[in-house]
């Protein structure tokens, strides 16, 4: 193939950070008009040489071309200029303004007032409108972004990018907030901009989404690029083992835990929120992995985090081992032995300018006070090094700051806080979200420990294998009711699927919102 046949060349890319070699002579070929799959573990170097690409950071070497001409972005305005945009996996939109605002920030339309450039909010109206459309994008141009959800402010971001008239659009985990209607939407979005040659590097952990949507697979381990080829006959097999660099077919691990008396009780659980859950009822065991299933709008987390005191109850009883329990706050809840890892790590799980060390002990920092009350370090750094090693968090040194992490590695460390602080029941939402396969399966492996050692697990997922690979028994939730629990061995996603959907027909607008 000739130079012309390449719109992106990247090759021989380099970047390291202070005791990390995060690129190590990475290339990357992207034809004109090709969705082209980048996938790798958490910590592979993928974003890393995204951010090269888009002039975040200035690699230390290598060349990149754009359609034959050697380049070297300044920044990220430079990039935009040259026709290369980037949605972000940590979206970061300014929230106190509104849509149409975010959409044409720093490229506002302008008109003259005697000789005076003022906005045109008309134009930029108008002009909104018209790239919703082509995008079949629903979205009040006026709202505030703050009052949309997750999913409809990634929708906001792809639009930005299309709006830019790029030739090369790089989207890092553009699907991991999107309901799958929304998925199909998106994809409906990228054919049509892969019809208009414009180029697609699109990362993603998800290998379905991959092999349904990408011409090329290109796969990193470690900081190197491994290899690239055709999507077109690629296996989930054949992608695990490159990615992981080891055969993963069984991918959950053998459980031996033997759920045994009941540990938790929840009855007759109502929300003191509007449209949220009512009359919810369930036993947790000791021992026993359950798992809760749903679609978006089940209202799962807003149950479980209002097991953990961080939401209004209005009805229901609560008891552990046959003791009734008051909690109204999540001091109330760690002092009843329970832990909570939320959904969303970025919003209510890291701190981000602390170190990873700081970000493990702060929910067990009584733990480290000596009789004086000074904190005793040797002892945090201690334990923080061997959750390091244990759960295989990816940092240069227990020191770094925990942003500078991948987020898979940002997860790792959330999930060794909690355990930190030895807990009776753990209630996990989401716990693998944004993880790669490799580490997927040591999460599942951490999680089967634990309840072999008698803990008791409460798992959200809204992936179905991982219900259905891990959970003793599922309950499963539609518009904010349970509808059933099921025999984790027995279960078929068919009985899940007609469970999540039982008041699907007489409540669409929750389940979708």
């Amino acid at each position: 193939m000739g130079q012309s046949d390449f719109v992106l060349e990247m090759d021989g890319i380099s970047k390291s950070f202070p005791g990390v070699k995060a690129l190590d002579n990475v290339t990357l070929h992207v034809r004109k008009g090709e969705v082209h799959a980048l996938m790798g573990e958490n910590g592979a170097g993928k974003s890393t040489l995204m951010k090269c690409l888009f002039g975040i950071y200035d690699p230390d070497g290598g060349t990149i071309r754009v359609d034959g001409e050697t380049v070297k972005f300044s920044d990220a305005k430079d990039a935009l200029s040259r026709g290369i945009s980037m949605i972000h996996q940590e979206l970061s939109p300014v929230k106190d303004r509104s849509v149409m605002e975010n959409l044409w920030l720093g490229r506002f339309p302008e008109r003259r007032v005697l000789g005076i450039p003022f906005v045109d909010h008309r134009a930029m109206y108008e002009k909104t409108l018209e790239v919703f459309a082509s995008l079949q994008i629903d979205i009040d141009p006026k709202v505030w972004v703050r009052y949309l959800s997750v999913s409809k402010v990634q929708m906001l971001e792809i639009a930005k990018a299309c709006s830019m008239n790029a030739k090369i659009i790089i989207m890092d985990e553009p699907s991991s907030s999107l309901t799958e209607n929304e998925v199909d939407h998106l994809f409906k979005i990228i054919n049509t901009l892969r019809d208009k040659g414009v180029s697609i590097i699109y990362i993603s952990h998800k290998i379905e989404e991959i092999l349904r949507i990408s011409d090329e697979v290109t796969i990193m381990r470690d900081g190197k690029s491994i290899g690239t080829w055709p999507a077109e006959g690629l296996t989930n097999d054949f992608i695990i083992a490159k990615m992981v660099g080891r055969d993963l077919s069984n991918r959950f691990p053998p459980r031996s835990n033997i759920p045994g008396d009941d540990m938790l009780t929840v009855s007759a659980f109502t929300s003191a929120e509007r449209n949220s859950f009512q009359d919810v009822s369930f036993t947790l065991r000791r021992g026993e992995i359950l798992g809760i299933g749903g679609l978006v709008g089940a209202k799962r987390s807003e149950l479980v985090e209002t097991m953990f005191g961080l939401r209004p109850l209005k009805s229901g009883e609560m008891s552990m081992k046959g003791k009734k329990l008051r909690v109204r706050s999540s001091i109330d809840a760690k002092g009843n032995g329970m832990a909570l890892l939320t959904e969303e790590r970025r919003a209510t799980g890291i701190i981000p300018m602390l170190s990873v060390l700081d970000n493990t002990v702060i929910a067990n920092l009584i733990k480290y006070l000596s009789k004086i009350g000074l904190i005793r370090a040797k002892q945090c750094a201690g334990d923080v090094d061997d959750s390091i090693e244990k759960l295989r968090i990816k940092t240069p040194s227990r020191m770094t700051r925990i942003k500078d992490l991948s987020g898979g590695n940002q997860q790792k460390t959330l999930f060794a806080r909690w355990l930190l602080t030895n807990p009776e029941i753990l209630i996990l939402d989401e716990p693998t979200r944004g993880i790669d396969v490799g580490a997927k399966y040591e999460i599942y492996t951490i999680i089967a420990n634990l309840a072999q050692e008698g803990k008791s697990i409460i798992m959200i997922s809204s992936e179905m294998p991982e219900l259905l690979g891990m959970s003793d028994r599922i309950m499963v939730m539609c518009a904010g009711r349970m509808t059933g629990i099921l025999d984790g061995k027995t279960a078929t996603q068919e009985e899940i699927m007609r469970l999540a959907t039982q008041f699907a027909k007489e409540s669409t607008k929750g389940a979708n919102q």
